[in-house]
């Protein structure tokens, strides 16, 4: 039990929400017939940009804010220091989904980052309602929920990867509890609005 202890706070590191984009466009291209009608260089593409516009662009922002004393960590941002980085990523999601992701090209790749711009939007409003709903719960349960929604779509055995994400979601909970980052509830407001952004949408693609 104390070994666990020690490895839960790489869970808050492997699946921070900067990652989850990734996450869910490297899952999308393994598992979706993309392959039999898109070019393997607009594959290419679209992952380079979704990791420019989510990870690398978003790091070098965190670098600058840290720099400036506006946040002062990469997993504990207080409720103030949320304001601006939850804007951006917002701002970069609508970005990307207006001019990389194609809602005629890769539909349920769309309503993915769809899914995350309104979780963005909600987790935005709760810190404007100066409530700190788990960042981190909103990342994993989003990336889980699209995961079943694919296996779904697609009949795919994929019975072992929805396990899996479900029992990340569990460790990431047990993570967050156990570095004192979150309470229950913000954790459980957190997990409703990852898995509710994306079965909203569920009825125009699945």
């Amino acid at each position: 039990m104390s070994a666990l202890k020690k490895v839960l706070p790489l869970f808050s590191y492997i699946y921070h929400p900067i990652f989850i984009s990734i996450y869910g466009t490297l899952f999308y291209f393994l598992v979706s017939p993309s392959y039999d009608y898109i070019p393997l260089n607009r594959i290419y593409l679209i992952l380079i940009q979704v990791v420019i516009l989510t990870l690398l662009l978003p790091l070098s922002l965190y670098f600058l804010f840290v720099s400036l004393g506006v946040i002062s960590s990469f997993t504990e941002a207080s409720l103030k220091e949320r304001r601006i980085p939850i804007t951006i990523q917002a701002f970069l999601l609508f970005f990307l989904l207006k001019f990389s992701v194609s809602l005629d090209e890769l539909p349920e790749l769309y309503y993915f980052f769809l899914g995350a711009f309104l979780s963005s939007l909600l987790a935005l409003t709760s810190v404007l309602l100066k409530f700190k709903a788990s960042l981190h719960m909103i990342g994993i349960s989003s990336l889980a929920t699209f995961i079943y929604g694919l296996a779904t779509l697609y009949e795919l055995p994929l019975a072992n990867s929805v396990a899996l994400s479900i029992i990340c979601i569990g460790l990431v909970a047990s993570s967050r509890l156990y570095m004192k980052s979150h309470t229950n509830i913000e954790l459980l407001v957190g997990l409703l609005i990852g898995i509710l952004s994306q079965m909203s949408l569920w009825y125009f693609w699945l």
